[in-house]
This record gives structure tokens, C-alpha cells and sequence, in this order.
């Protein structure tokens, strides 16, 4: 299975290109941005990260969906605004699911081959809740399976961010090992106006 990103919504972008302004003003503007605006928020979203200048910035919010690796998803996380609105269940689904086919290419042949095994081993165990021993067997091979899963395996989520967060993730992660952020940043790129709200220059304001 490949990694994906897609499904996108972005929210608030011209309000929050307007409120960048705010700081100068008397009055709240909510008039439509003028060129003059676009320029000023490429000029404060291009700062540092932490200084405060690009707070407008999470005013512009992002709903997507994202199909990733175990392992991409546990340095994801680390993120306190790239928050998840629902996601894929293991718990739930991790019988329905094809595991070879659920894995990156990258997943050991032999890996893939033990969780078959390890599937088949389990729904080859009856269900009778009256047989205590039985019970016990079955939920410790599920145990097993579960603990077994190789961190290859793909789950989807729906997510929640804003261009404050993906600015940061984008800069921490342009140039990392891993493809996948890689395809994320190419994704960032792909966000209207992202690029010139997030990527100036640093200034000195």
C-alpha cells in the first residue's frame, strides 16, 4: 500500500491574511484582503518559528485525510496542532484488513508471511464464551497478533492542523530520511499560498 495525503478542506485563509493585520489597527477590517495584506502576512509568515509574528497563521485550518506507516505516524505525533478528528482501528478491523497488502513494499516477505500465520492460528480457535481455557488461549493469541503488527502497516486518519503547524513540520521535515515526508512536504507545497505565507525570509520586524 502507498502512503497517500488527500482529501483536503482549507478553512479561514483570507479572514486570517486580514486579521495579520490587526496588531495596527483601531478597528476590525473584515473587508476581502487587498495585495497590500498578502504581502504584509508573506512578510510575518516568513519569520521564525516562536517569535509570534506568524500567529495568523492558525487561523488558516486544514482538514485532510492521511494513509501512513506505523512508524510515520509515532514522529506525526509528536505535533501538539496536528490533531486527529478519527482514524482507522486495529482493535476493530485488524482481521478485515489484508495485512500484505496493508504494509509499505518495504515490509520483510518473512514478516508478512507470520502475520498470516498468526491470523489463521486465531480464527481457527473457536468462539465459546462457556469454555474459560478457550477464552483465555484466544485472547492471548490475539495479544500476539496484535503485538506482532509490523510498524510498515498503513492505517488512514482523518486529521486536523493549521498553516502555523504544517510551516513548523515543513521546516523540521523537508529533508528527513524518511520518504514519506518527503510526499508530505511536496503536499504542503501543494496548499494555496502555503509557500509564500510560510517560507519568506526571516526579518527583522
Amino acid at each position: 500500500m502507498n502512503y497517500w495525503i488527500g482529501n483536503e478542506s482549507v478553512y479561514g485563509l483570507e479572514r486570517a491574511v486580514k486579521a495579520s493585520g490587526n496588531p495596527m489597527r483601531t478597528k476590525i477590517d473584515t473587508s476581502d484582503p487587498t495585495d497590500k495584506d498578502f504581502r504584509r502576512a508573506e512578510k510575518l509568515g516568513g519569520t521564525r518559528g516562536g517569535e509570534g509574528h506568524d500567529n495568523f497563521l492558525k487561523g488558516i485550518l486544514v482538514q485532510l485525510d492521511v494513509c501512513a506507516p506505523i512508524y510515520w505516524w509515532k514522529e506525526a505525533q509528536r505535533y501538539h496542532w496536528f490533531d486527529f478528528i478519527s482514524s482507522q482501528s486495529t482493535m476493530h478491523c485488524l482481521l478485515k484488513f489484508d495485512v500484505s497488502t496493508q504494509c509499505v513494499d518495504e515490509t520483510d516477505p518473512v514478516i508478512l508471511e507470520r502475520m498470516q500465520t498468526l491470523v489463521k492460528e486465531y480464527l481457527a480457535l473457536p468462539d465459546d464464551p462457556t469454555d474459560l481455557e478457550l477464552a483465555k488461549a484466544k485472547k492471548e493469541k490475539w495479544r500476539v497478533l496484535v503485538a506482532s503488527l509490523p510498524s510498515g502497516f498503513c492505517l488512514a486518519a482523518t486529521m486536523t492542523t493549521n498553516y502555523q503547524q504544517l510551516k513548523t513540520m515543513y521546516r523540521q521535515r523537508r529533508n528527513h530520511k524518511l520518504k514519506e515526508w518527503h510526499v508530505f512536504c511536496d503536499w504542503c507545497e501543494s496548499l494555496p499560498h502555503f509557500m509564500e505565507l510560510t517560507q519568506g525570509k526571516d526579518e527583522t520586524l
